[in-house]
């Protein structure tokens, strides 16, 4: 079952160039860079600067932990185009695996550019908004760090915790709300998530949203496909405020509540 969860999508890590340009769906045009402040990630961010309004910020950790910054490439870009800074463990197209505290160096480094003199990023980064995401073994990753103060939202990506231990630990001490992304029964991380449902903190603002589409999600579709849409609304909604993104996941008559979604939700509103 280990080796089973650290799959990840079917894409394909070839050699690219570092910085990448113009992609997502959203008004900021989008594409992803090395920075040398940050060695062994991939910074996905607007092309251009927004003028208005500061980026909050998404650290990614990929599947099978993977230290390839661009293996999941399309959903990073997705998010960034909607005016997020969204920091990927690994590096363009490279190899091995990434511990957990790689995503903590992620909003160390976001958070000191955001007051850094001379850096593109200085004030124009949310460092009060931020998220803490990944995909199968990222989103064990994500629960290793998901205890850190300064997190607003976990997103838990076709995962789910493997251990009695860990779902006794780590999901007692979250303090922020999460969404578990998953691919529907057929989707070997899906059992996890659904043992994980009931086991944190009374309160804990969570939902569930189960799509079938197996462990392999839409990643690989253009802009991450149904995930990417979905996770925009979800960050847009909490890290932004965005009353229509909430709408998706809120209500009797939410978007996904009426679709091909199977939707469980715990202190919404």
């Amino acid at each position: 079952m280990l080796a089973a969860v650290l799959l990840a999508p079917a894409q394909t890590a070839a050699a690219e160039p570092a910085v990448m340009a113009g992609g997502g769906t959203g008004p900021h045009p989008a594409g992803h860079e090395t920075v040398p402040g940050l060695p062994g990630h991939t910074v996905y961010r607007p092309d251009v600067l927004p003028d208005s309004g500061k980026l909050p910020i998404v650290a990614w950790g990929n599947g099978a932990c993977r230290a390839d910054g661009t293996w999941f490439r399309n959903i990073p870009t997705e998010f960034a185009s909607h005016g997020f800074l969204v920091v990927a463990n690994g590096i363009p197209g490279g190899s091995g695996q990434t511990p957990s505290d790689m995503l903590t160096d992620a909003l160390d480094w976001a958070v000191a550019e955001n007051s850094a003199p001379g850096s593109r990023f200085r004030g124009r980064i949310d460092t009060t908004k931020i998220a803490v995401m990944g995909q199968s073994c990222g989103g064990l990753e994500t629960m290793e760090v998901a205890d850190d103060p300064r997190i607003d939202t976990t997103v838990m990506w076709n995962s789910g915790l493997m251990s009695l231990f860990d779902k006794w630990t780590r999901l007692r001490r979250l303090h922020a709300p999460i969404a578990y992304f998953a691919g529907g029964p057929k989707d070997i991380a899906y059992e996890n998530a659904l043992d994980d449902w009931d086991r944190p903190p009374a309160g804990l603002p969570a939902f569930m949203g189960d799509l079938d589409v197996w462990h392999y999600g839409t990643y690989a579709e253009p802009n991450g496909g149904e995930f990417g849409r979905v996770g925009v609304n979800w960050l847009k909604w909490q890290l932004k405020g965005d009353t229509a993104a909430k709408a998706e996941f809120v209500g009797p008559d939410c978007g996904l509540c009426t679709g091909e979604w199977d939707v469980m939700r715990k202190n919404l509103s």
